[in-house]
């Protein structure tokens, strides 16, 4: 190449910016070409690079599909032939499979909101994993811990009790269009979580009332344990119609999570918290089943009180 001869050149140099604007080093610089003359290079800012960040918008899906899995898992453990437990311990264990599904239950429309994954898919996943989970495995339950009735009659309580269900969980999504914390202070109708919830707690119930009945030294104490799982053989399937009924009733129960987690507490609450401390100490085998039982018939209960004595003696 001669002396003198002019030659393209095309140069691109990205330089660090502050705030996109170039620093006091990056002025432009003069290049001195052999013919003498002068030219100088003009800089582009460098954009921005974004640093890659962790999407959790997968978690609320995953929560719910959880849901659904421990619901599928209660019903395998229910019927599970295959494996070598007592009866008692394949319903514990079903039972205790539904409270985590409540747990999933809880959890993935607090994960939906927090990272703001709220969708008309997500409600919908979340009320046919529902189904499952609190319609289905709790009257699989009945079938199995109650041995006394005829199939013609414990089969259809199942039935019903899973379609009440179904319809509780419908009537929700329609009636329920956000979820604003507004909206959750109250359910019309006993939540489907709180009816499988007692179905299951007389599952988990029963392997420690069964150890009782040899376990225990006082005779009467062995004869009350007896006394009560003959009892629960009628009892929870006429549990489950009750249940059932309650589900698609218009009886209000209040959304007890975020007024006892609020920090502002009634007499009234305290009292409960009360009850319940002592009769977890004293009857600590029955004390989840008198739990439930409490707030599935406190609601009609206090509504049958308030009405008037013509009203209550007509109906």
């Amino acid at each position: 190449m001669r002396r003198g001869t002019w030659f393209a050149v095309s140069i691109t140099i990205e330089l660090e910016t502050h705030d996109g604007q170039p620093s006091a080093r990056d002025l432009p610089t003069i290049l001195q070409f052999p013919s003498g003359n002068t030219k100088y290079m003009s800089y582009r800012p460098a954009r921005k690079r974004r640093r890659p960040r962790m999407s959790l918008s997968f978690l609320p899906t995953m929560l719910t599909l959880g849901n659904g899995a421990c619901g599928m898992a209660s019903i395998a453990m229910a019927y599970n032939a295959e494996l070598n437990w007592s009866t008692e311990n394949k319903l514990f264990a079903a039972g205790c499979l539904i409270f985590a599904g409540m747990l999933f239950d809880a959890f993935d429309g607090w994960a939906a909101r927090a990272t703001k994954q709220t969708s008309e898919f997500g409600a919908q996943l979340d009320s046919l994993c529902d189904a499952i989970t609190f319609g289905v495995a709790p009257a699989v339950l009945v079938w199995q811990y109650s041995n006394v009735l005829p199939l013609r009659v414990i089969y259809p309580i199942g039935v019903l009790f899973t379609l009440c269900t179904i319809l509780r969980l419908a009537r929700f999504n329609v009636e329920t269009p956000s979820d604003d914390a507004e909206d959750h202070a109250y359910f019309e109708g006993l939540p489907s979580p709180a009816a499988a919830g007692t179905i299951a707690t007389f599952a988990i119930a029963t392997p420690e009332l069964s150890a009782m009945q040899t376990s225990v030294a006082d005779p009467r104490a062995q004869e009350l344990a007896a006394t009560v799982l003959a009892s629960c053989q009628y009892l929870l399937p006429a549990l489950a119609v009750i249940l059932a009924y309650l589900m698609v009733s218009r009886f209000r129960y209040e959304h007890f999570v975020p007024k006892w987690l609020g920090g502002h507490w009634s007499p009234f609450q305290i009292g409960l918290a009360l009850f319940a401390i002592m009769t977890v100490v004293v009857v600590k085998e029955l004390a989840l089943p008198l739990m439930f039982c409490y707030y599935a018939f406190e609601s009609p209960i206090r509504n049958w009180m308030r009405l008037p004595e013509s009203a209550r003696a007509s109906g």
